[in-house]
């Protein structure tokens, strides 16, 4: 009889995702939005790597780091976009408990691997702008091939853990994940196994590998914004805050949502909200960093230009973007 009732708890092998599925008459306007944003996420930074790779302006720290968080947003997006244009277009928002899984590792392993990025990035910031003398002896190549191959092993090695943990679990009673992706919080809330040591782990990683990069990177802006508002002139200040806005702006948009997540209240009132605001991380962020990096930066501005001059473009295409850059 226990042994009937074990195998009754472990049928279930395919979740549901409810996503938008409330909102019916809008699929088709839903798909094709997603649609564009997809197409629009994975072209803008594919171009922002390729503008990288091909310019040798661009071989520099900051640069360096941005390709590495350009590839990671174009892998980001497409855990969770692609399925979810699947389920708009099907109807069908069936995913077994597998994929459940295998979409769950690699948004939280992406996701863990941006915070250390992101951290990276505004490291590089701080030596730029605080310490001017020391930068190029602690910027080099080897340091910064650590910091970026240190960020993936991270991000790999924090949701394992978890991962491991998580599929351990048992489901015997509802089987509909009321989000657009799998994300470990609605999973396990329906679970019919004991989640409290799972709840700890998760609580644990996040102190261990997502909170250090957190707090590297907001200390590196109060010391960068320390040093800026030290500086004797406005046009100085605005040079010197000029290099580190854009990365600033992709910090705030990240981190902010990703707090107003898990910081909300868990009501069911509060539900879609949460949603909403997960798009922030998990969509926008990935659109918006290729047009924050290259429409209030110089350099990209300058090497996209040259790319379509060498494509032998119109020539009032190449005026537009001149004065876009002037």
């Amino acid at each position: 009889m226990a042994d009937r009732d074990w195998r009754n708890q472990t049928a279930i092998t395919e979740f549901i995702l409810l996503g938008f599925g409330d909102l019916p008459d809008l699929k088709i306007l839903l798909f094709l939005m997603f649609l564009v944003i997809y197409m629009a996420t994975v072209a803008g930074n594919t171009i922002i790597v390729v503008l990288i790779v091909a310019d040798q302006h661009l071989h520099t720290p900051m640069y360096f780091f941005l390709g590495n968080l350009s590839c990671l947003e174009t892998c980001y997006t497409s855990t969770i976009l692609p399925r979810l244009l699947a389920s708009l277009l099907t109807g069908d928002r069936t995913i077994s408990a597998s994929g459940c899984i295998i979409q769950m590792y690699f948004c939280g392993s992406l996701a863990c691997t941006e915070c250390y990025l992101l951290a990276a990035m505004s490291y590089d910031r701080y030596l730029a702008i605080c310490k001017p003398l020391h930068y190029s002896a602690h910027m080099n190549i080897r340091f910064c091939l650590h910091l970026a191959a240190g960020s993936w092993l991270n991000g790999c090695l924090a949701i394992i853990i978890l991962i491991s943990f998580l599929s351990q679990l048992l489901f015997c009673g509802p089987n509909e994940i009321d989000h657009f992706y799998c994300d470990a919080t609605p999973l396990m809330e329906l679970s019919c196994s004991d989640t409290h040591q799972v709840i700890l782990v998760d609580f644990i990683i996040a102190c261990v590998f997502t909170l250090p990069p957190f707090l590297l990177t907001l200390t590196s802006y109060m010391c960068i914004i320390a040093t800026i508002l030290r500086i004797p002139s406005t046009s100085g200040r605005q040079k010197a805050f000029s290099t580190c806005s854009s990365h600033l702006i992709v910090v705030t948009i990240f981190y902010g949502s990703i707090m107003i997540v898990y910081l909300l209240p868990k009501h069911d009132t509060l539900k879609d909200l949460n949603k909403v605001i997960s798009l922030c991380y998990t969509v926008l962020t990935p659109l918006v960093n290729p047009l924050i990096y290259s429409l209030r930066n110089r350099e990209v501005k300058e090497a996209l230009c040259k790319a379509v001059s060498k494509c032998g473009f119109h020539e009032n295409v190449l005026i537009h973007v001149h004065n876009n850059v002037t």
